[in-house]
């Protein structure tokens, strides 16, 4: 036995040809086609599912896209003012997002380079001014829809009052005008009050000089004169204390300038004060970003609701009326100290109330 094996090593060096067994050509057999099939099999396998994911998904898409589309063409065609409604609160959730996501985005950045409100460009402090108001107004709706079933009954009264429940993401283009038109009447309506209570403290000024200013103002705007720049101006001593300094108001023109800057009246007067000189604060700062930025710099639209903002109903007035008026409006603001900004709180009345267009 050990002879045999012996004389087989020998011919296997020697390179005989020597014929293996049968169990030894199947193996080789074997590895030789593992060899020959085995790599783009297994490239087969590794491939082919990705290409088929990609594939599905974007048959997914496409076919989610067609029947999107055609279930917007049925509702155009068979429900047009549901599809108005759809619409409208589709776009104004992606937009109510995008808000969101800028706002996130500012904020950071203010954390992260240390930045205060103040500091920030005109764009990004009116941004989040108003996502501030937007999401408060969505926050009260959210407080009055946790009761179980309260919902069904919000979205009821979301449709008849949109105006008072809504943020004007989610109002029809008609529905922006309008609202904007009845907003201004509400405030307009506090006008006469603000003048005459202007009227009654005239009196309780210690200067000579700016009771004689604050009458001949008074009775300017009372037969429908548009003031100049400098007859503003120069009252701006007798806004700094006593008796139209920001912590010497009564409490009845603490409400009458709320309703004129379309702030809640249902406060105790503390709060009102408190808020309302908050808000001129903002406003002043957002002067400061605006005239370093130029008026020129702002679109149709930021013009619009800038004089929006600070009184002036700019929905019927045109764009270049517009730019006027605020470039009248930072010429003011913009020569007011901290402590005299009850007369940029005023300005909401004495500016707008005559302006050339604003009587209807």
């Amino acid at each position: 036995m050990a002879l045999s094996r012996l004389c087989w090593a020998r011919a296997a060096l020697r390179g005989s040809a020597v014929t293996p067994r049968p169990y030894v050509t199947r193996r080789l057999q074997l590895v030789r086609s593992g060899l020959a099939w085995g790599a783009p099999w297994s490239a087969k396998l590794h491939l082919s599912p990705k290409a088929d994911v990609k594939s599905l998904i974007s048959y997914v898409a496409t076919k989610t896209k067609a029947i999107n589309g055609k279930y917007h063409r049925f509702l155009e065609r068979n429900f047009p003012r549901f599809y108005l409604l759809y619409t409208t609160f589709t776009k104004g959730l992606q937009m109510l997002w995008a808000d969101a996501k800028k706002s996130r985005r500012i904020k950071a950045d203010m954390v992260k380079h240390n930045v205060k409100f103040h500091q920030l460009s005109y764009r990004e402090m009116e941004h989040l001014r108003q996502f501030r108001r937007d999401i408060t107004k969505c926050f009260f709706l959210g407080i009055i829809s946790i009761p179980p079933f309260a919902n069904y009954l919000v979205f009821l009264l979301m449709y008849l009052f949109p105006r008072q429940l809504l943020i004007r993401h989610f109002w029809t283009p008609k529905q922006q005008i309008d609202f904007l038109h009845i907003y201004h009447d509400i405030r307009k309506k506090s006008h006469p009050e603000i003048l005459s209570y202007l009227e009654k403290v005239i009196p309780l000024i210690s200067d000579e000089g700016l009771r004689w200013h604050m009458t001949e103002l008074c009775t300017k705007i009372q037969r429908g004169t548009h003031p100049a720049i400098h007859e503003i101006l120069a009252l701006r001593k007798s806004f700094s204390n006593h008796p139209l300094g920001m912590n010497q108001l009564h409490a009845s023109q603490i409400k009458a300038l709320s309703r004129a800057m379309l702030l809640t009246t249902y406060l105790p007067s503390p709060l009102l004060r408190h808020r309302l000189k908050t808000h001129t604060t903002v406003i002043h700062q957002l002067d400061k970003a605006l005239a370093k930025l130029g008026i020129n710099q702002l679109t149709d639209q930021e013009v619009k609701s800038a004089c929006y903002l600070r009184g002036l109903n700019s929905t019927h007035i045109a764009e270049e009326r517009c730019r006027t008026w605020l470039a009248e409006w930072l010429q003011i603001s913009c020569n007011l100290k901290e402590a005299e900004l009850s007369l940029l709180l005023h300005n909401v009345v004495l500016l707008s109330t005559n302006y050339i267009g604003t009587r209807r």
